[in-house]
């Protein structure tokens, strides 16, 4: 399958209510509009996109589905913070039938499951807010290979 990492956009610094529930700022649902946009026009939209139940991961997510013309996210406990790489690929087992998958969630849990993947270390790849990047990986086989990683200046 091929995964595709979308980080959440850029979202409001604080929320009285928690981190949990920090929203996107109008930057952050460009950002994901950007992405969509962009995947669409390489003809790489995704068959399903998941997403962390956060507020700012799930507008992310919502606003990608929209641009990409695809029903909307379905959100995943196992993408909230603190996301294990082992447990991210045991779940992806079940989406195996997809051929192209998204997962939108946080860092530093994206750069870590880049990093275990490709079996890169020292901190050699990093996510930024709006950033894709796609991997083919066979669940539950742990190693694949990068075919894009684009920063979020790129994703226009």
């Amino acid at each position: 399958m091929e995964l595709i990492l979308l980080r959440h956009g850029k979202a409001e610094d604080r929320h009285p209510e928690g981190d949990r529930f920090r929203a996107l700022i109008e930057k952050g649902y460009v950002q994901a509009r950007r992405a969509g946009e962009l995947l669409k026009a390489a003809n790489g939209v995704p068959d399903i996109v998941l997403t962390s139940p956060l507020v700012r991961a799930r507008q992310t997510a919502e606003a990608f589905c929209e641009a990409v013309g695809i029903p909307s996210p379905v959100a995943q406990n196992w993408l909230a913070c603190g996301l294990d790489p082992e447990t991210a690929i045991s779940e992806l087992k079940a989406y195996r039938e997809f051929g192209r998958v998204a997962i939108v969630g946080h860092e530093p849990d994206f750069s870590t499951l880049l990093q275990w993947i490709l079996g890169a270390t020292g901190g050699s790849l990093e996510m930024k807010k709006g950033a894709l990047a796609c991997v083919e990986i066979r669940p539950p086989t742990r190693h694949g290979r990068l075919l894009y990683l684009i920063p979020p200046a790129l994703v226009r």
